[in-house]
């Protein structure tokens, strides 16, 4: 008789803005709400600790990771719930004059079981004189990750990465059953891409998406798309915090369904080489 794998998640959706101390309250509340609602995988969104566009003021209040109140907070939450939490990422000083845009995972334990720096930066120039540039203040990572929970594999990304189907694939190739996009993205690209992208990353993999996201006006002025998503490996959407405020959506995963998918449409085996031949 096979058992039934499944996992009941959580994305929490936030407004983060320009104090650490408010956010690390609104981050306490709102996965306690999301423990309270029987998840036991809760991930929360890209900056959870600080939305600063400000350099100087980002850097004058970001610390290090040992001393910093998100990642201490995280590990005494996920301790004390006894869940599995997933900072979707804080900005963390590197002590080198850059940051680290830092993905963390602690298990219900209140260990550390993973960190991740995302690799893509966000240098783009968009309509109506919006303009980012992401590589002047984040130092990028190299390297992609996964990690084994109880009854699954999740890979790790963030925001920008998921418009580089390359490191979902990877991921999913490697055995990952569970991928992850927690952001902060524009309202401008969210509206254009969000759903297309998330839906198609969970469909070409075979695999669950979940992104947690930021949504609203934030403190420093700029606007993020809110509207975090969990996907199931046909690109369904099992849940949608269908607006930009403050929240939690839930939904329990069967985690057989990635096997379900790859078997009826198995691209993963059918990867083959192919050479690249420029005519004119």
């Amino acid at each position: 008789m096979t058992v039934a794998r499944t996992l009941t998640c959580a994305a929490v959706q936030m407004r983060s803005g320009t104090e650490i101390a408010a956010n690390r309250d609104d981050f306490e509340r709102l996965v306690r709400e999301a423990a309270a609602r029987g998840a036991t995988y809760v991930q929360t969104p890209e900056m959870t600790g600080l939305i600063q566009k400000n350099r100087a003021a980002l850097m004058a209040a970001i610390f290090a990771e040992e001393a910093d109140p998100i990642v201490a907070a995280a590990a005494s939450l996920a301790g004390e719930l006894g869940i599995w939490l997933h900072v979707g990422s804080t900005p963390i000083d590197r002590g080198d004059g850059k940051v680290a845009n830092r993905a963390f995972l602690f298990g219900p334990d209140g260990r550390k079981r993973a960190s991740y720096d995302k690799i893509h930066m966000f240098d783009v120039d968009l309509d109506n004189g919006e303009s980012w540039r992401e590589s002047a203040v984040y130092e990028p990572g190299d390297r992609s990750v996964t990690i084994d929970l109880d009854d699954a594999k999740l890979g790790f990304a963030i925001c920008y990465d998921v418009r580089f189907p390359d490191i979902f694939r990877r991921q999913a190739l490697s055995g990952a059953e569970i991928l992850t996009s927690p952001a902060a993205f524009t309202r401008q690209t969210g509206e254009a891409h969000w759903h297309v992208l998330l839906r198609a990353r969970a469909i070409e993999n075979g695999a669950f998406m979940i992104a947690a996201a930021q949504g609203g006006t934030h403190a420093d002025t700029r606007e993020t798309y809110g509207h975090s998503l969990i996907v199931d490996p046909w690109g369904r959407v099992l849940a949608e915090k269908d607006d930009d405020e403050p929240g939690v959506i839930t939904a329990t995963l069967d985690l057989g369904q990635t096997l379900e998918a790859r078997r009826k449409i198995p691209n993963l085996k059918n990867i083959r080489p192919f050479d690249l031949v420029e005519t004119q």
